[in-house]
């Protein structure tokens, strides 16, 4: 619910404005004076537990004194301020205006009474302020110890260090470039920067490191780390506190990353800030060691011990898991939700669904493919060997250039990513095996080693039978969830329809594993086509062949093997996949949709919501009154005037001023929010995972640094130098220049003795 302000002829609310609302004081004495200086005679009754829960004040009253600001996101009152700046004469201009908050006229004797305690207290806080003054002359040292030049230069010392930190880290700088020879090591890019400051004038640094010995690391690998720490926790403290202070999230994890040859989980939060917009944000690295159970209670750990989260306000998990780690995180995801069931497991809206689908099938084929996949998006980056792929195409469809030029516009960027990517890839298949041959003969020489190496191993790959196979079954197969798979990446409407048309995807999928002797054959004799035309031999994988020759079993016909190998396990594995990532519970969630106008209005303002309502009963402030405020909700919207027009999507409706009167309505829209399977808004393009990867593809893997890879992909995230230097001072005392100092003194008096 939105705070208003107590005080006459203040209008202001906490929803229209960043100030900050005061509670009356629970102390008698104290909440008197605030009632007497508002004026409000309603209020004189009332006990001061009763205003301290119920009325507030606003910042505006009060002497700019009196408001401290603790931290960017919290500003607290002093112990003794008291309310003295009021509007209580604006009211009289407009007599005939109806006033909720009448202003008490004061009479002679309430003058002269309040006159006298203003007299008294101002005595007795001259008194105080000189009591304290003498107390803090004779406390200063203790208190408040002032700093010594030796502190001062430490700490500006300090801020010089993190300002390059960050902009290693904004700047994608790794810390070291390999170098040719073992001399070029001892110099490093963050002690080349540490230069350049020097050079340009940096007082700070140049007084710490002028006696330094020339050969001499100005910080050493220890130092580094440190530093390098404490940025990137600085920067995570900042977003857990708007998540914090959200309450609710959802757990969504990429692809794994490699540091120091141990594998690594990124893991994002997905939350709706105070400004009611959504958010994803990059938060950590977690270590991928160890079994499933080992990593839940690691990601448990991360969340509630370290980062103070409660996985009871945790709505959804997304993994984006690839080649071995699938099977893994899908048993996670199992065990997240058996111990915490509104965890719901969907998929992430940065995913096609038939990419996701596809990476979840734990068979070594599949795999296979969807690696290739990624090989050859990350090939054809270059314009070089574009221009190679675009001539190949044109090569083999010169007999129908309309499908050539369909193909390559297919082709451009991301296609490897897209809902129809096994349509695109097999189409392609034929012209990308000749392209790859082109790049592998390298007849010009214009390609490098390394990227013919790179077409030959594609090829020997693509140019296989079983893959084709497999390529065709899995186009075929996930023809039947494409459409849905769109709409779930679609705007609002489109998702809230694609929950309503899951009965009949599965139907369809019911249908062709019942007629799954019918479809095989179709799909057979279009690989066997394919291979044909790309003069590759139809057989059997050479593995099974020889497995069968030592069991002494008879040889099996191709087509047989490929139904009872690939067909069946991938059509069962498709429907099986679908079915757990929709669930009752699932679907119920994403129904709920129908809050938003748009969806209303589609739905002649007929809908249901309180048969769904139940999955998130507790998290609503009043649950007792939704049925009662979604029947306001929907007249609301209803009997609308002709000029306004209906929101469409869940992000559209967070912003509207009066959703805040739908209490209920407003915390259902912030929870839906958070789901995974929900897009982010439009106008932010560049999410968190878009920027780890770009990350990642700026710079070798030897390079990657798990700490600046935190502040590059969150340079958006405000940091403050001062809150760095504090916190390194206090983690970090035995590098204080005092600390060092009585370390030197100790080190003498045991040399003496």
């Amino acid at each position: 619910m939105p705070n208003f302000c107590a005080a006459p002829n203040c209008t202001r609310k906490s929803t229209q404005s960043d100030l900050a609302f005061f509670r009356f004081p629970r102390d008698p004495e104290r909440c008197r004076i605030w009632v007497e200086n508002c004026r409000r005679a309603d209020l004189e009754a009332k006990t001061s537990d009763q205003l301290n829960k119920h009325y507030r004040l606003c910042a505006k009253h009060f002497d700019p004194a009196m408001v401290c600001k603790t931290s960017p996101y919290r500003t607290v009152l002093k112990d003794t301020a008291i309310p003295t700046i009021f509007d209580l004469t604006s009211h009289l201009k407009n007599p005939h205006t109806r006033h909720r908050k009448r202003i008490k006229e004061l009479t002679e004797e309430d003058l002269r009474k309040i006159k006298e305690r203003r007299l008294a207290s101002s005595i007795e806080q001259l008194v105080s302020k000189k009591d304290a003054a003498a107390e803090d002359s004779n406390n200063a040292n203790e208190d408040e110890p002032q700093l010594s030049t030796e502190e001062k230069e430490f700490r500006d010392y300090l801020r010089s260090l993190f300002e390059v930190v960050v902009m290693l880290g904004k700047q994608s700088i790794p810390l070291a470039v390999d170098k040719a020879s073992e001399a070029e090591h001892k110099s490093n890019n963050f002690q080349a920067l540490l230069d350049y400051r020097m050079n340009a004038g940096d007082e700070a640094l140049r007084k710490r490191f002028e006696a330094t010995a020339v050969n001499t690391e100005y910080l050493s690998a220890t130092q580094q780390g440190q530093l390098l720490d404490v940025c990137e926790n600085t920067v995570r403290e900042e977003m857990l506190m708007e998540v914090r202070e959200s309450r609710f999230f959802s757990l969504v994890t990429g692809d794994l990353v490699q540091f120091a040859n141990e594998n690594h989980l990124p893991l994002f939060l997905r939350f709706v800030n105070q400004q009611n917009i959504l958010r994803e944000e990059f938060l950590d690295f977690v270590p991928f060691d160890g079994d499933e159970s080992a990593l839940v209670e690691r990601l448990e750990a991360q969340l509630t011990d370290r980062w103070g989260l409660s996985m009871e306000d945790c709505r959804g998990q997304a993994h984006k898991a690839t080649g071995a780690s699938t099977t893994k995180m899908k048993a996670v995801a199992v065990l997240l939700m058996e111990k915490y069931p509104l965890l719901l497991h969907m998929p992430c809206s940065h995913t096609a669904l038939n990419i996701h689908l596809a990476n979840s099938l734990p068979f070594p084929n599949v795999q296979i493919i969807m690696e290739t996949l990624r090989r050859v998006a990350a090939f054809f980056r270059t314009p070089f060997t574009q221009d190679e792929l675009e001539k190949a195409i044109s090569t083999h469809y010169q007999k129908n250039e309309e499908k050539g030029t369909t193909l390559k516009q297919a082709c451009g960027s991301g296609w490897t990513e897209q809902h129809n990517v096994f349509d695109v890839l097999l189409d392609m298949l034929a012209p990308l095996v000749l392209c790859m041959d082109i790049i592998r003969d390298n007849d010009d020489g214009k390609f490098a080693d390394a990227v013919t190496a790179d077409a030959y191993s594609i090829i020997e790959t693509l140019a296989d039978f079983e893959i084709i196979v497999t390529i065709v079954i899995l186009k075929n197969v996930l023809t039947f969830t494409r459409a849905f798979g769109r709409n779930l990446q679609g705007e609002t409407l489109d998702v809230f329809c694609a929950a309503n048309s899951l009965t009949a995807v599965l139907h369809s999928l019911n249908e062709v594993n019942d007629n799954i002797d019918v479809y095989h054959e179709f799909w057979y004799e279009e690989a066997v086509s394919v291979a044909t035309v790309m003069e590759i031999p139809v057989k059997v994988p050479r593995l099974f062949v020889r497995k069968q020759r030592a069991a002494d079993v008879g040889e099996i016909q191709a087509e047989a093997y490929f139904k009872e190998y690939v067909t069946i396990p991938v059509i069962r594995g498709i429907m099986q996949e679908v079915e757990d990532m929709f669930s009752e519970t699932n679907l119920k969630a994403l129904k709920c949709l129908s809050l938003v106008p748009a969806i209303m209005g589609q739905m002649k303002f007929n809908t249901t919501e309180e048969n769904y309502a139940d999955v998130y009963r507790n998290d609503l402030p009043n649950p007792d009154t939704l049925p009662a405020e979604l029947h306001c909700w929907r007249i609301k919207w209803k009997h609308r005037g002709k000029e306004v027009r209906l929101p469409t999507t869940i992000h559209e409706t967070l912003q509207l001023p009066d959703v805040k009167f739908f209490p209920n309505v407003n915390s259902f829209l912030k929870v839906l929010s958070t789901l995974p399977v929900l897009k982010l808004e439009d106008h932010i393009c560049d999410i968190a995972s878009e920027r780890l990867q770009a990350y990642l593809d700026s710079m070798p893997a030897k390079q990657w640094n798990r700490s600046l890879a935190m502040l590059n992909i969150n340079t958006h995230v405000k940091h403050d130098l001062d809150v760095m230097v504090d916190k390194y001072c206090r983690l970090y005392p035995e590098d204080d220049p005092e600390a060092e100092a009585e370390s030197e003194e100790v080190a003498e008096e045991e040399v003496m003795k």
